[in-house]
């Protein structure tokens, strides 16, 4: 057996899957039906406790090159069925071996599709998931302990500690990647047009990045609150006085915002999927996306901002989901253009920034 407790009070059964254990988080919910190994390994779920919608979870195993980061990042896992068996033959195994060598607490047999509705209407707030603890008491203590993820700062946790590089160092363009949490399949998009990438750590300082000459700068997604990352706002402000090309992707999104004084909030539930509707403002196409966040900017702030002009918004409840200043070759969006999982609509933009560099260069 396995219980969880959300923070409104409300009580769920269900059958223990993965590591026997407790754990805490923020909860929040994916409507995917597929992908859930890269949603899983993804950084910007680090410290929550991610509902999969989709009723079967686990059907096709996990094998190693569906991965975004080298471990599992979401704190637990709640499923209708949370699957054994499995159906790829090119899998290496089952999603319980693979959450028990992660140590990862899940529950299954849970009306998952109630569950989201009612995270959707009461947003999001912290539970606990425990397959030792039976006493609801002693489940609303670990519960009272748990962070909010409002004013949780939480990007320097999950970024690399050494820098790295990818892609061939004779190449024309280099670009510098502040890594907040970057999924692997973003650095790929990149690579794959032909750029040399560095990533660094994400407080390294700007003089150890501008050692690297970069033609451009990218500034990754992430887990947490970007308001409090007083390391990465100044920094940001930093590289936009270079007048050299920047993109953003998801909290790098918010960052670019924030370095231009526009405030980021909580959502009530966020947004996290593959198939949200955006549409540019540019060329006045629709594209299906893949979206991860619970945080956004300020979409009065934004309008209202001299230099800055909206370029994506969000078709189901017109959140700002793109930017671009006016003044510099910056740009950046909310949403996931690399689509690991999801459908590929918006992989342009990585063909925009390269672009925007050779531009920068000539």
């Amino acid at each position: 057996m396995a219980i969880l407790l959300l923070e409104d009070g409300s009580v769920h059964y269900g059958k223990a899957f993965g590591k026997r254990g407790t754990t805490s988080g923020e909860i929040c919910f994916n409507t995917g039906m597929t992908g859930y190994q890269e949603v899983f390994t993804d950084p910007s779920y680090y410290g929550q406790i991610l509902i999969m919608n989709s009723v079967h979870i686990g059907n096709y195993g996990v094998k190693d090159g569906d991965t975004e980061s080298g471990s599992v990042k979401i704190r637990g896992l709640i499923g209708r069925n949370l699957e054994e068996q499995f159906s790829r033959l090119q899998a290496k195994g089952s999603l319980d071996e693979y959450l028990k060598t992660n140590n990862i607490v899940a529950i299954e047999g849970v009306d998952t599709r109630a569950l989201v509705a009612h995270v959707r209407i009461k947003g999001a707030m912290n539970c606990v998931i425990s397959s030792e603890i039976t006493d609801i008491d002693q489940l609303k203590g670990i519960l009272a302990k748990t962070p909010s993820m409002d004013g949780l700062e939480l990007a320097s946790a999950v970024s690399t500690d050494v820098v790295y590089e990818l892609g061939d160092p004779g190449a024309d363009i280099r670009i510098a990647v502040m890594d907040y949490g970057v999924k692997q399949h973003i650095l790929q998009c990149m690579v794959e047009r032909g750029a040399y990438v560095k990533v660094f750590p994400a407080k390294t300082t700007l003089e150890e990045v501008r050692a690297f000459h970069p033609h451009g700068y990218f500034l990754s997604n992430g887990p947490g609150d970007p308001a409090p990352m007083d390391y990465a706002i100044p920094t940001v402000k930093e590289i936009l006085k270079e007048k050299k090309p920047l993109f953003g992707i998801c909290l790098g999104h918010q960052l670019l915002a924030l370095a231009n004084d526009i405030p980021t909030f909580k959502m009530h539930h966020g947004h996290r999927g593959l198939n949200h509707p955006v549409k540019n403002l540019v060329t006045g196409k629709c594209e299906i996306t893949t979206q991860n966040h619970g945080f956004g900017v300020d979409p009065e702030a934004v309008r209202k901002a001299s230099n800055i002009e909206v370029t994506h918004v969000n078709l189901n409840d017109d959140s700002i989901e793109g930017i671009r200043l006016k003044d510099r070759p910056a740009f950046s969006v909310q949403y996931h253009p690399e689509a690991t999982p999801g459908p590929h609509d918006s992989r342009y933009l990585f063909d925009d920034f390269i672009e925007l560099i050779k531009k920068s260069q000539s």
